[in-house]
């Protein structure tokens, strides 16, 4: 595994440990955004791999994933899809009050549950590449 892709999935680990703690504290905008934020490194260190350049500076899962080139279950498809779109409403939430409604503990929870599942996902197609 190159040393980039290392870090990329360090730093995705470390985002999906932080989701957990906002969930475990209530905050279940921030945890949506962390999980947004864990899989956008996790598919950064993919492209890394499976292309040996660096990543576009986006958050854009979707343009992340078509670049890798991966067919991606289809359920997880659709959810990284639904996270694509919480990244710019946690990230710049028009209203407060409106972002906590959206994601409210059952939806954070949820999200973390599919973050870890897509997180493991793409780590087997990291290790395939070996």
């Amino acid at each position: 595994m190159l040393p980039e892709t290392t870090e990329w999935l360090r730093q995705s680990e470390y985002d999906i440990d932080t989701a957990e703690a906002m969930c475990r504290a209530g905050r279940y905008v921030y945890a949506a955004f962390m999980c947004q934020l864990a899989i956008e490194k996790a598919l950064k260190g993919l492209v890394v791999e499976l292309t040996g350049n660096t990543p576009p500076r986006t958050h854009n899962l979707i343009r992340l994933v078509k670049i890798t080139a991966v067919e991606l279950p289809e359920h997880l498809s659709e959810f990284i899809a639904v996270l694509n779109m919480a990244g710019v409403g946690t990230r710049y939430p028009d209203l407060l009050d409106d972002a906590i409604k959206r994601y409210p503990k059952e939806v954070a929870w949820d999200y973390l549950a599919k973050t870890k599942e897509v997180m493991q996902w793409l780590l087997l197609q990291i290790m395939s590449t070996q």
